[in-house]
């Protein structure tokens, strides 16, 4: 398993790119050490990411606030509290009926135990996919970016992610935008692994398109 995600690391992943593939090299120069910041919350993060789908970051964030003002205190709802609000009133506050679920769905397998938290880090990124899969409304793409966020997983390749489709097809003179088999076999000619996220990153930045996830 590689290093999280560290200034160290992220240094080192850096210079080593830079080295291996020349595409990247001038991003790297003109960018600088990529801004990833790993932490435990890893809960707030499923939640915060089932709201912001589909939704403009100033909107999610408007959605949010609005969410967590729902719940009195400081700290950030816990899974009881948030079974304790029904669908029509998550959907008061721009949540759709859809995200609703996802959410109590999310606070339901915590309760019972089938997502557990403590453990994630112990796990392979393929074993964090399968787990946090069975939520209702978090796919593969939203896995990929916690593990690259939120756990700082440094070797993670998100396939499904239109943004590095796009940036693969442009900066790699690309016939076509490649298929998740393609950029695959892309990041193994250039030399991406283990430094897959920070490769990902980078293209990203050539796009000023980089995802957000809390």
């Amino acid at each position: 398993m590689t290093p999280v995600a560290t200034p160290l690391t992220l240094t080192i992943a850096s210079k080593y790119l830079a080295g291996v593939d020349p595409v990247l090299a001038p991003i790297i120069a003109q960018a600088g050490i990529p801004t990833i910041t790993p932490h435990k919350n890893y809960y707030p993060a499923l939640v915060e990411s089932i709201i912001s789908q589909q939704l403009s970051v100033k909107a999610a964030a408007t959605i949010l606030k609005r969410f967590l003002d729902l719940f009195s205190g400081n700290e950030f709802p816990a899974p009881g509290d948030i079974l304790s609000k029904d669908i029509e009133t998550l959907r008061s506050v721009g949540l759709s009926r859809q995200k609703g679920t996802y959410i109590q769905d999310l606070a339901v397998k915590v309760i019972e135990g089938t997502i557990q938290f403590e453990h994630l880090d112990s796990l392979t990124n393929d074993q964090v996919i399968k787990e946090l899969t069975q939520i209702k409304g978090v796919g593969v793409w939203t896995v990929h970016m916690f593990l690259m966020f939120c756990m700082g997983r440094m070797n993670v390749l998100p396939t499904g992610d239109l943004g590095i489709k796009n940036g693969m097809f442009a900066l790699y003179h690309l016939d076509n935008k490649p298929t998740p088999e393609e950029m695959q076999s892309l990041a193994v000619e250039n030399h991406w692994h283990p430094y897959q996220t920070v490769a990902s990153w980078y293209i990203w930045h050539s796009l000023d398109n980089k995802p957000v996830i809390s």
